[in-house]
């Protein structure tokens, strides 16, 4: 069945619960014999990539915010990503914001989303990566925030503890310093609060690869939103604190244009109205950086043409999430089919 004939019946419920709805099946996908369904109905050429020191079956990947807790990321790798990142995780278990909090803008094919990283917190989803391998290949990412009722003074040990945790469980890790949904947790990314989270971080980074099995690549995920003095402030630090790599962008305040009833809902805009801002910033990100770290392009990315544009800016991976809200699984086929 097309996505095409489901979606109005998706677009009937709330959009939460169509989330875990879709969730929930795709979690199925990690089982025989449906994973071997799903894999012959999205199986898509390999386009083989190396960013960071790992080597991605392809430079689609699924970015975070979809599978917060890592119950999932088995049947998502069976739709063709090349990677998939987990999360938003916390240290503690936390409930979000109040509902309603998550709200589709149909004209404008876009999301609003205030959900405040609800999650069952750090030690179920490294439970869950411990019980469940990776399938070959493929590459999984965490993406580290800080948990509401922690102080922003003391945001660092939050991170920190998250590090200790997936540092032998993940491929990769993001330090999310950029959601607009937890108070306060934006100015993470200003240059001293920026600095001193990311040279605690590097020092945890390089204890664990003395005494383990290497150094795991460490992102940074930048807000849409930042001054060009702020942009150049963050990779400033990114660079000087050896960090791997920054994911441009998440999810923006801005609401330039929109059309739709809810464009006045408070939270992060993602979707089409976003790709032209994320697609600005990953060329400023790119140029600044010339070639001194990848950059990971997220936002805005609704089909093949958004993808290719990205990664013909200088992107080494794109990440979509509100592209599949609109367009379906098929997605990172087309895609990869028409890179």
């Amino acid at each position: 069945m097309r996505y095409t004939a489901i979606r109005p019946l998706l677009f009937r419920l709330d959009p939460e619960a169509a989330h875990q709805l879709t969730l929930q099946l795709i979690r199925l996908g990690a089982y025989q014999p449906l994973r071997a369904i799903l894999q012959a109905m999205y199986a898509a050429p390999e386009r083989p990539v190396q960013a960071f020191g790992l080597a991605f079956r392809n430079p689609v990947g699924l970015a975070a915010g979809y599978d917060k807790d890592g119950i999932a990321f088995r049947g998502l790798a069976a739709l063709g990503f090349g990677h998939v990142e987990i999360g938003t995780v916390t240290l503690r278990p936390q409930p979000g914001n109040p509902k309603p909090r998550l709200f589709r803008l149909v004209e404008d094919r876009g999301v609003i989303n205030r959900m405040g990283f609800p999650g069952r917190g750090a030690e179920f989803v490294a439970r869950q990566l411990a019980a469940a391998r990776c399938p070959p290949s493929f590459v999984l990412g965490v993406n580290l925030g800080k948990s509401k009722d922690t102080p922003l003074e003391e945001a660092v040990e939050d991170y920190v503890a998250l590090l200790r945790r997936f540092l032998p469980l993940a491929d990769y890790l993001a330090i999310n310093v950029s959601s607009p949904n937890t108070v306060g947790l934006r100015r993470l990314q200003g240059r001293e609060m920026l600095e001193g989270l990311l040279e605690r971080v590097a020092r945890e980074r390089a204890a664990h690869a003395a005494g383990s099995r290497g150094r795991k690549p460490v992102l940074v995920k930048l807000a849409p939103d930042l001054s060009e003095e702020e942009l150049d402030d963050a990779l400033e630090v990114i660079l000087r604190t050896g960090m791997d790599g920054v994911i441009a962008t998440n999810t923006t305040l801005g609401r330039a244009g929109l059309r739709s009833a809810r464009r006045e809902e408070a939270g992060g805009l993602s979707g089409e109205p976003l790709r032209a801002r994320s697609e600005a910033v990953l060329r400023q990100v790119v140029k600044r950086l010339d070639g001194r770290l990848p950059t990971v392009s997220a936002g805005g990315i609704m089909s093949p043409e958004d993808a290719k544009a990205r990664l013909e800016a200088g992107a080494a991976l794109v990440q979509i999430y509100t592209g599949l809200v609109y367009a379906g699984p098929g997605l990172v086929k087309d895609i990869l089919q028409k890179l």
